[in-house]
């Protein structure tokens, strides 16, 4: 029986881990080992870092940090959850049961994208997914967006700012609004309805330019993809009766990031921010706080 069971080693997991380590509370972090945080290969708008640094290599360093302070990583998904009275059971998909009194769901995301040759390479590195995060990377260079339809579209007009050399692809050819044609060609935006057969880079994965369908290139210095659909892994949350939005993303109270499932908090990506690193860390970090008094409380009821 655990004390705490926090369900994501990510950034937002893992920082309520070193929290929860420096009280000295009985915490278990359970990391499958996955999501957003894992691909990404230089985050360049986290203070402190100048030159970026990988997501790997933050979660690597916070893991080091929190495991000093005694908390436990346990590598494992879990696919089952319930809770009988003030009890948190879950099932993981090796047959194990894992119990404790708080529980936090930092599960994160996962972007939707096709398995075009190439593109993994480069994702997280000179491909983008998040225009808050990286849109400054495109400044002056020559851009292309490759995604679907109406969130493609979209992605092309809220980075166009950035540069004026910028190409949309349409990988999936999904019907766009005569509307959203007309602003993407007023921002100087030129759009192109046609498969990506591979991606090209050089390096490891500096891109440059994407191969298309017909055989011709079009050619680029970095890019964004934006293909709608990205899974929010709350599917936990549902089972145990949190609220979610129309969207899957989990709700929370504002100032302790607890759901309306008493004990149970949920921090990150899979709740309803605005999907940043930093804004990740802090909601892990707020809900280690009232995780905390939560424990304390129940210790001092059965003094």
């Amino acid at each position: 029986m655990f004390e705490g069971i926090i369900i994501g080693g990510g950034l937002a997991g893992t920082q309520a881990a070193i929290q929860l380590g420096r009280y000295g509370d009985n915490v278990l972090v359970v990391d499958a080992g996955s999501g957003r945080s894992t691909t990404c290969r230089s985050y360049h708008n986290i203070l402190g870092w100048p030159d970026g640094v990988s997501g790997l290599e933050l979660r690597r360093l916070g893991r080091e940090q929190a495991e000093r302070t005694g908390i436990r990583f346990m590598q494992g998904e879990v696919i089952k959850a319930s809770k009988k009275g003030d009890i948190f059971e879950l099932k993981m998909k090796d047959g194990g049961t894992l119990q404790a009194y708080t529980l936090l769901l930092a599960t994160g995301l996962s972007d939707r994208y096709p398995p075009i040759p190439g593109l993994a390479e480069c994702l997280g590195s000179t491909l983008y997914v998040c225009p808050d995060c990286d849109g400054y990377e495109m400044k002056g260079k020559e851009g292309v967006v490759i995604g679907s339809g109406i969130p493609g579209a979209n992605m092309a007009l809220t980075i166009s700012p950035w540069t004026d050399k910028l190409t949309y692809i349409n990988h999936e050819k999904v019907g766009i609004e005569d509307r959203l044609l007309a602003r993407l060609e007023e921002k100087g935006i030129i759009y192109v309805e046609q498969s990506v057969a591979q991606i090209e880079f050089v390096g490891n994965h500096d891109f440059r330019g994407a191969l298309m369908e017909d055989g011709s290139m079009i050619r680029g210095e970095c890019g964004f993809i934006a293909f709608g659909g990205n899974k929010i892994h709350s599917d936990l949350a549902s089972m145990l009766g949190a609220e979610r939005m129309e969207n899957k993303h989990v709700v929370t109270d504002a100032r302790t990031k607890e759901t309306n499932v008493p004990g149970l908090w949920a921090a990150g990506d899979v709740g309803v921010h605005s999907e940043q690193a930093v804004i990740a860390m802090g909601e892990g970090l707020q809900s280690a706080i009232w995780m905390h008094k939560t424990i304390m409380q129940r210790k001092n009821n059965n003094l």
